[in-house]
């Protein structure tokens, strides 16, 4: 119930387009229920021979329908603008509290689940409080003028023919409570299976690569199966009480029939009178049998609610403050303090210990081997995670007392596996910035040695990349997201192994490019290549999450056999794989 009504909340903004709804409604319903009325008096005037009262009667039933016709109209027009708004609005704030979270919440999370979330969840929501709600407050309206009719034509009659209609609140209301548990883990398997499906797309040339066609359809079938089954539970209650809800008032039917007949026969009922009874009671019949389907609606957006509210419940860890800081002017001066971090669910910490203080306009190179932290390490600088213990200072300032927008605008990262979305080269490199000109989107890319390979692209800078830029090689991928860090023109850089995907030739002429933007710029680079950490003014080696020894390439390679052990195996990481964690190394320390 409580689901229930946060659901209602959805439709305050739209509240005048629901109440116009429900006057239309109402008013659609009155002429509804004054048609069998009207033909009631039309048969009566037959049986009396009154021709004058059927050109009235039959004016007044036809300009009923054109009231009807045009008042439904209006409703189904304003209820659809209802949903339609419903449905931009809830679109709107679960994706906006989505990327309003920090990445940890995503590193725990199906991509799937929380697209069903965003598309089946949010049409069952949307359907049910554009339209459902509608209906069953129709299907309720319908009920009440029907019922007050056949009261006023004969209460004795239809006290007797309305004697299943308690019984039908009752099953539908055991309907609903039975129906909810069963709907809410079809959703459940629904989640899942979108989850299984959107990662067998979006690894496609792995399944292809390794010939697993086979397997990964077995998979999805098992998926597809758990649907199939769990949605035959649902079936089966609907299968149930959907037609036995549409029984009931058949019974009522048949206390008309005999009841009224016997009336008629003496006397007591007009032939029109009964006619108008048994049209206000089949009139009952549909909102009764769709009753059961509306409740389903009702329970099936509750389910898709609480799934929705999961995610709009979970507050982000990582915010702004309520009075956050304007980053101070400075060059980019980094302090790390006491810095430790432990992923959650992690037995071990990612991080430990990590004391270091870069210089503004210097350049750091951190080696190590996989997982001993080094992407861990930079991810705190624009504050994606926070550390657990410790602080991470930018210019003096503690990242956590600054407006996360404002310090990410001034850090700069380029990954080793970069990001570019589905639009053209001209949009991806000005992703930094949006209103950067012509001008400025093609000196970056000549500066990321990426102007001449774009060149010879069928529409140039317009040319529209593949999902995830796969129409790119690597090398030209790893380009245009280097020419997108030089366009942001940030106070820190960071290269995450950023020209790992080029050949040697390419990788050159970067380094031709990365010593210019590296010019007095703060800068860390994250080096699995001796040509790298050859752009650095000192070097930090990482291990285990704790910073081993720290210098000059020269000073490490005298008192660092970790280092030394590095640059004589050229930076492969197999070479760390089964090192055992040793004492930190107190050179340069």
């Amino acid at each position: 119930m409580v689901t229930f009504k946060r659901l209602l909340g959805f439709l305050r903004p739209h509240r005048v387009g629901v109440w116009v709804s429900l006057v239309l409604a109402i008013a659609a319903m009155l002429m509804t229920v004054a048609i069998p009325f009207l033909v009631g008096k039309g048969i009566d005037a037959i049986d009396d021979a009154r021709r004058d009262d059927l050109l009235l009667l039959g004016l007044l039933i036809v300009g009923a329908g054109v009231a009807r016709f045009v008042l439904t109209f209006a409703r189904r027009l304003i209820a659809g603008r209802v949903s339609l708004g419903v449905e931009y609005d809830l679109r709107e704030r679960i994706y906006s509290h989505l990327l309003s979270l920090e990445l940890g919440f995503f590193d725990r999370q199906q991509t799937g689940q929380l697209m069903s979330r965003a598309t089946v969840d949010l049409q069952a929501v949307r359907f049910f409080l554009g339209y459902g709600l509608i209906f069953i407050i129709q299907s309720a309206l319908t009920l009440i003028l029907a019922a007050g009719a056949m009261l006023f034509l004969d209460p004795t009659l239809a006290l007797i023919s309305l004697l299943p209609v308690p019984f039908v609140i009752l099953i539908a209301a055991r309907y609903g409570r039975r129906s909810r548990p069963a709907i809410q883990e079809v959703q459940q398997r629904l989640a899942e299976l979108t989850a299984d499906v959107e990662e067998s797309i979006g690894g496609v040339r792995v399944i292809k690569a390794f010939a697993a066609e086979g397997r990964q359809n077995r998979r999805i079938r098992t998926s597809a199966e758990r649907v199939f089954t769990q949605s035959m539970v649902s079936t089966r209650l609907q299968a149930f009480y959907n037609p036995f809800i549409g029984f009931l008032p058949q019974l009522g039917l048949a206390a008309i029939l005999y009841f009224g007949g016997r009336a008629v026969i003496d006397g007591s009922l007009t032939i029109g009178d009964f006619t108008a009874f048994y049209a206000y009671l089949l009139m009952l019949l549909a909102p009764m049998r769709t009753l059961g389907v509306m409740l389903g609606m009702a329970q099936r957006a509750t389910a898709s609610g609480a799934r929705i509210f999961q995610i709009l419940d979970r507050a982000p860890e990582i915010a702004s403050p309520p009075i956050a800081a304007p980053l101070p002017d400075g060059r980019g001066g980094i302090s790390l303090r006491g810095v430790g971090l432990r992923y959650e669910g992690s037995p071990v910490p990612a991080l430990e210990g990590i004391d270091l203080e870069v210089e503004a306009g210097r350049t750091v190179a951190l080696v190590g081997a996989t997982g001993s932290g080094k992407t861990t390490l930079v991810q705190l600088l624009p504050r994606l995670y926070d550390p657990t213990s410790g602080t991470v200072a930018i210019d003096g300032a503690d990242v956590r007392t600054l407006d996360p927008d404002a310090l990410r605008r001034e850090i700069a990262v380029v990954n080793d596996d970069p990001f570019l979305f589905s639009t053209s080269i001209a949009e991806n490199i000005a992703y930094a910035r949006p209103d950067a000109s012509r001008e400025e989107i093609e000196r970056a890319a000549e500066r990321a040695q990426a102007a001449s390979f774009i060149a010879a692209l069928p529409e140039g800078y317009e040319t529209r990349v593949g999902e995830r830029g796969l129409t790119l090689s690597g090398g030209q991928r790893q380009r245009i997201a280097i020419a997108r860090a030089f366009l942001a023109d940030p106070r820190i850089l960071v290269l995450d192994d950023a020209t790992s995907a080029v050949d040697a030739s390419t990788e050159s002429a970067i380094k031709t490019a990365l010593v210019e933007v590296m010019a007095d710029r703060t800068t860390l680079v994250i080096a699995h290549r001796l040509s790298t950490i050859a752009l650095a003014d000192e070097i930090v080696v990482l291990e285990a999450g704790r910073i081993a020894a720290q210098g000059s390439h020269d000073e490490l390679l005298e008192v660092s056999g970790l280092y030394r052990e590095i640059v004589e195996k050229g930076l492969p990481d197999s070479v760390f794989l089964t090192r055992k964690p040793r004492e930190p190394e107190t050179a340069g320390l």
